[in-house]
């Protein structure tokens, strides 16, 4: 008797022990790690940054603020060779004279800053107005803080009160109140005064 009750016993343990051990199997055989998956969960380059969102930084010079720059989204990453930092969803620049009056505005989708370099390029739909009212729009732009000049290589379409130039590359101070196209392209006017 006690060997009957045990047979049951058992063959009842067995029972309900097979699934769950071919479930628990199933299971183990379901998980596999996935190199590229857990890279894109714990990507480096993310660890690596450091994010704020609605950020305006201020560049100044012997005490007198020379720009505004407002992003609203702010991504700096100190170990990458060179660090940089992005504004990937836009930026607006305020270019100010001594007297904190605006000389100019730069607005574009994207922009990045070299921090040892002091450059920044800014990229997609870039448009920059001056006191004038004079407009450039373009693609790219490199400023270069240090010596305080704008270039590009790309095409530039500048409008005027009483013109529109077009060209391919440019060079300007930074506040673009002076600019040169290097390669215009089209007619352009000309004062009678500067025609020799």
């Amino acid at each position: 008797m006690i060997n009957s009750r045990f047979r049951i016993l058992f063959i009842q343990t067995t029972r309900m022990l097979i699934p769950g051990i071919l479930f628990s199997m199933y299971l183990l055989t379901g998980c596999r790690n996935d190199p590229k998956e857990i890279d894109a969960l714990v990507n480096k380059g993310n660890m690596q940054e450091d994010k704020a969102t609605d950020v305006t930084m201020l560049f100044s010079e012997n005490g007198h603020v020379k720009a505004k720059i407002y992003t609203k989204e702010f991504v700096k990453n100190e170990v990458a060779k060179p660090p940089y930092t992005d504004m990937r969803k836009g930026v607006n620049v305020d270019f100010y004279n001594d007297s904190l009056g605006i000389e100019s505005t730069l607005t574009a989708r994207y922009a990045r800053y070299y921090d040892k370099q002091g450059n920044v390029l800014v990229r997609d739909s870039v448009v920059m107005v001056n006191k004038k009212g004079e407009r450039l729009n373009t693609e790219e732009l490199v400023w270069n803080q240090s010596i305080r000049k704008i270039f590009t290589e790309k095409f530039v379409r500048i409008t005027t009160p009483t013109q529109i130039m077009y060209g391919d590359g440019l060079e300007a101070n930074e506040d673009f109140s002076w600019y040169r196209i290097i390669h215009p392209k089209g007619i352009v006017q000309v004062n009678k005064t500067d025609v020799p």
